[in-house]
């Protein structure tokens, strides 16, 4: 027996809406008022909703975004985020039908949030993301959720869930229709693979997704569990693709990991590829990303552990954020390096506007194999774009992480002509940790 996931993929060419669900020639058809329906029937703190399709070149900016889905539906019926979306079921096995080159794109009508950001699909704003290359199908709404609204860090909680809600009712579409090509993940027991690729160099992925917020709600959820709760665990890659691990609202935008990139996952991806040629990729320790000291130890420990006993003989560590995640991500490489397993690590780094700060918060003579996906500090200075889906007046007013209501030089984020200029942090999920590369190291 083994973890076997098959996504068959349908690739979506264009997204309209309409007064029915259908499939056909490239192109998803919504029905707008059904979908808006049953979500507002789902959660009665949803007061207001719209949906809004915007497209690869558009002249659209996109503000402030919460979230991104890849439309998916198991075949076998079961839920698509356990334990979020319905019941608790096992991830990770068994067939699924995918929406390809679209995305569920949650955004707030008014309020955003530190872990808010901006989404470009046109002009030099569209080569900070790698969003501006899907159809975003956006789903647009405010809530009754008085308690946050005011507040810089919101949960998001109606929105974000009923963006995972919807994510799973289009997906619903593709059920009955044959797949155009197909993905295959197989991931084997360790114990039981053939000689020959366990002859190989052993290779575990370390992932420390978000979980800093000791109060509950903010945080990544693993099976719909808050991961402030959680401890390192080995888990099968192919329960992140298949929707076992959902974004939190809490790290700062271009640093997350929405869901999107979680069901995507690059790098785990491309393991997946090279496993059996040059290494033998031995799974996932899934981590964590926690406040006080001893919580980071006691991970570090545990990753450690775990990777000793599975036979790594090398590791990847990847983090979703910086700052105070820095400690995290760095101890564990250094836990594991001196434990005689070389790591590779994937982080993005805040060396400020001008690029010449400290990348990382703590750095460490062991650390000698980093990836960087992007500087969280380097100005975005942008034109107007012609239509605005949400509210412009969030970078100047809710606490966005890389946006402003007043600077002495800079002036404020949001100008009054419709251009822009923030820190690269307000790109939503712009750094892409995950893999999603759109950018590259220039050396000057």
């Amino acid at each position: 027996m083994r973890m076997k996931l098959t996504i068959g993929n349908l690739h979506v060419q264009d997204v309209c809406l309409g007064s029915e669900n259908s499939f056909k020639d490239g192109i998803l058809t919504i029905d707008k008022e059904a979908a808006i329906a049953y979500l507002k029937e789902e959660d009665d703190h949803i007061t207001d909703l719209d949906i809004v399709i915007a497209r690869p070149g558009d002249d659209t900016r996109i503000v402030p975004v919460i979230e991104t889905i890849e439309p998916r539906v198991r075949m076998d019926g079961r839920c698509l985020f356990p334990g979020v979306t319905g019941d608790l079921v096992p991830a990770g096995d068994g067939d699924l039908k995918a929406f390809k080159g679209c995305c569920v794109t949650v955004v707030g009508k008014e309020w955003g949030s530190f872990g808010d950001g901006v989404i470009d699909m046109g002009g030099e704003g569209a080569k900070q993301t790698y969003w501006s290359k899907l159809i975003n199908i956006c789903l647009v709404g405010d809530t009754d959720e008085e308690f946050e609204r005011h507040e810089q860090q919101k949960m998001n909680h109606a929105l974000r869930w009923a963006g995972h809600r919807f994510a799973e009712w289009v997906g619903q579409i593709a059920k009955d229709i044959e797949a155009e090509d197909t993905e295959v993940y197989e991931f084997d027991p360790i114990t039981k693979r053939e000689a020959a690729k366990n002859d190989l160099p052993n290779v575990v992925a370390v992932l420390q997704p978000q979980s800093q917020m000791e109060a509950l709600g903010y945080n990544d959820l693993w099976y719909g569990w808050d991961m402030n709760k959680y401890l390192p665990s080995f888990v099968s890659p192919t329960e992140v693709f298949d929707g076992a691990m959902i974004s939190g609202s809490f790290m700062p935008a271009s640093s997350k990991w929405s869901t999107y990139e979680m069901q995507n996952f690059p790098i785990l991806k491309e393991l997946f590829a090279e496993d059996g040629k040059e290494f033998n990729f031995i799974g996932v320790i899934m981590s964590n990303l926690n406040v006080a000291l001893d919580q980071k130890e006691r991970s570090a420990i545990m990753v450690r552990n775990m990777a000793l006993s599975l036979g790594a003989d090398y590791a990847l560590v990847t983090e979703e954020g910086y700052g105070n995640p820095d400690t995290d991500y760095v101890r564990c490489q250094v836990i594991l390096e001196d434990a005689g397993i070389p790591v590779v690590g994937v982080s993005d780094e805040s060396d400020g506007r001008d690029g010449f700060g400290q990348p990382l918060v703590v750095l460490n003579e062991k650390l000698t194999t980093l990836v960087s996906t992007g500087n969280v500090g380097a100005l975005s200075d942008l034109p107007a774009c012609a239509t605005v889906i949400g509210n412009l007046e969030a970078m100047n007013r809710d606490g966005m992480s890389g946006s402003w209501g007043y600077d002495e030089i800079l002036g404020k984020s949001a100008r009054d002509d419709g251009s822009i200029i923030m820190e690269n942090n307000n790109w939503f999920c712009g750094n892409h940790i995950s893999g999603f590369a759109v950018k590259t190291m220039v050396e000057v």
